[in-house]
C-alpha cells in the first residue's frame, strides 16, 4: 500500500464490519489504486457519485456493481442475503430512499435482508398504524425521516425491538439541512433511541450490523 492509502484489511474480522470506502473527496488515481489493491477481496465504496465511476479506467469501472441512487458500489460480489429479514427499514417520505438504499446495500454487503416500509410520515399516521405489527417483528428497526423527524418519538412509542434513527437533510425554513430532524431525534421522550448523524445511512446500517452480532454473540 502507498502511503496515501492504507486499508484496514483485518477490521471485519476484529468486529465483524468490513472497512467501506468513503469516496467523496477522493481522486480518480486513488479510487483505481485502491480497486486494483488486493482484487479478490469484496469491498464497499460509499458516497461514490457518478462521475466519479464515468471517470474511472474501464478496467476499475468494470469491477464494481454500482448503484447511483445510494451512491454505493460493491467489488467482488453480493453475498447471500438472511431470510427472514431481521432489519426493518422505515421511511417518512420517498424523499429519503437515496438514504434507505444506501442503508439496505451496506446491509447486504455484510449478507443481512431488510424489509422496506416507505411513505410511512406522520403526517398521514394511519400509513405508519397500519404497518405496526409487521413492523415490529423485526428485531431492529431504522428510521429514515427530515422535517421534524415527529416520526422517530412516534415509532419509539409503539415498537420493542432496537430504534435506530437517522436523520435527514429533507426540509426547508427551521427543518433545513436536517438540524431540526436530528434535534427532535436526541431530544425524544422515547427512551432507548439510537440516533446516527445526518443523512448518515451507511452508520444506521452499522449500528444495526452490531446489534445483530451481539444476538449472535457466543463469546
Amino acid at each position: 500500500m502507498s502511503d496515501d492509502i492504507r486499508l484496514d484489511l483485518e477490521r471485519e474480522a476484529r468486529i465483524g464490519i468490513a472497512e467501506a470506502v468513503f469516496s467523496a473527496g477522493k481522486s480518480t488515481d486513488q479510487l483505481a489504486r485502491i480497486i486494483a489493491l488486493d482484487p479478490a477481496r469484496r469491498r464497499l465504496f460509499t458516497r461514490l457519485a457518478p462521475e466519479q465511476v464515468a471517470a474511472l479506467p474501464t478496467e476499475a469501472a468494470e469491477r464494481l456493481c454500482y448503484d447511483p441512487l445510494s451512491r454505493t458500489a460493491v467489488m467482488g460480489g453480493e453475498l447471500p442475503c438472511l431470510d427472514p429479514a431481521r432489519v426493518a427499514i422505515v421511511a417518512a417520505g420517498t424523499s429519503d430512499l437515496p438514504i434507505v438504499a444506501e442503508i439496505e446495500r451496506t446491509l447486504a454487503f455484510h449478507g443481512e435482508n431488510a424489509t422496506h416500509f416507505l411513505d410511512c410520515g406522520v403526517a398521514g399516521l394511519w400509513r405508519l398504524l397500519e404497518q405496526q405489527a409487521a413492523i415490529g417483528r423485526h428485531p431492529v428497526v431504522i428510521a429514515v425521516a427530515g422535517m421534524e423527524g415527529a416520526l422517530f418519538s412516534v415509532l419509539g412509542g409503539l415498537v420493542r425491538g432496537v430504534l435506530i434513527a437517522v436523520p435527514c437533510a429533507i426540509g426547508y425554513g427551521v427543518a433545513d439541512g436536517g438540524r431540526a430532524a436530528l434535534h427532535s431525534a436526541l431530544a425524544s421522550c422515547a427512551p432507548g433511541i439510537t440516533v446516527v448523524n445526518i443523512a448518515n445511512g451507511y452508520g444506521a446500517a452499522c449500528a444495526a450490523l452490531r446489534v445483530l452480532g451481539a444476538l449472535d454473540f457466543r463469546g
